[in-house]
């Protein structure tokens, strides 16, 4: 069954930015001039897929008006002829359709997605985390996509490697390699110690899962962090049909964090042609000024 519909969990009060947060939601922090969830959803968009749902918060109404249309914004371009700025806010108004379901407590990563059972129906569906930005010409879930098809509908985890030291950072995935790229998975590990880790693919937030992972959710006993996790309801299904774990082509950048964050301006800024030369220009400027040589 060919997956249309996305979860991007948002939930999330964002502490790791505040002041910014007290007022804004955390998603809408910008990446130079692009708020960091237009990644995000643009790169379901560009995987097919035709409808977001946000698993949503208070105080997160700016991400919902962000993928809504402004006729008055659009009004004002027009007027003032500005065509190109135009096109903009009215493609990102159209782009897809989105809707948004309010999660009342933060119970954990598997009751964010269990809360939007009722829009998702009986079909697999993709989950990519708020947090973490992959770049790539084919994107990174439309790479998981491939797999569960191919695979005949296989649930499909997303991983990447990881220094063994960092382990207890991630959920860890196991199970047994059958290529370069796939392992069958047999479970998962929550942020194991580099020496209990069975290996160093962590989960940095893209899935593809069956309709069948909510009734598992429903019925797991809460888990680390006395919360209801995703993880636990994976380990579930690795008992009972065949899970994937798919090794993507991309650059991830946790944005989750202020050092991520950075690194992805950084790195955007560089790749970006119309501001590259003037952003490096003015990188040696400040590294001179406060004394700094590489």
């Amino acid at each position: 069954m060919k997956i249309r519909k996305a979860i991007v969990p948002i939930a999330g009060k964002g502490t790791r930015f505040l002041p910014a947060t007290k007022e804004i939601a955390k998603e809408i922090i910008p990446i130079i001039n692009v708020p960091m969830i237009h990644y995000i959803v643009e790169e379901a968009v560009n995987a097919g897929i035709e409808q977001i749902v946000f698993v949503t918060a208070a105080g997160k109404f700016s991400v919902e008006d962000y993928f809504d249309r402004n006729l008055e914004l659009e009004h004002f371009l027009e007027r003032n002829k500005k065509f190109k700025e135009l096109e903009l806010v009215k493609r990102i108004g159209s782009m897809v359709e989105v809707t948004s379901i309010r999660q009342k407590e933060q119970l954990g990563l598997g009751h964010a997605v269990l809360c939007a059972k009722d829009v998702i129906g009986d079909e697999p569906f993709a989950v990519l985390l708020g947090d973490d930005i992959v770049r790539n010409r084919i994107p990174a879930i439309k790479q998981l996509m491939e797999v569960s098809e191919a695979r005949t509908g296989a649930a499909v985890i997303g991983v990447m490697e990881v220094p063994k030291s960092e382990t207890d950072k991630y959920g860890i995935v196991k199970g047994e390699i059958i290529d370069e790229k796939t392992l069958r998975m047999t479970g998962m590990v929550e942020k194991p110690k580099p020496e209990d880790a069975p290996t160093n693919l962590a989960t940095p937030g893209r899935y593809i899962l069956p309709p069948e992972v909510f009734s598992v959710l429903k019925t797991i006993p809460r888990g680390a962090g006395n919360e209801y996790q995703l993880t636990d309801a994976i380990n579930v299904l690795c008992q009972r049909r065949e899970v994937f774990a798919y090794r993507f082509e991309g650059e991830r950048f946790d944005t989750g964090n202020v050092h991520g964050y950075l690194e992805a301006t950084v790195d955007f800024a560089l790749k970006d042609p119309e501001i590259r030369d003037r952003f490096l220009t003015t990188l040696r400027e400040r590294l001179l000024k406060n004394g700094i040589s590489l």
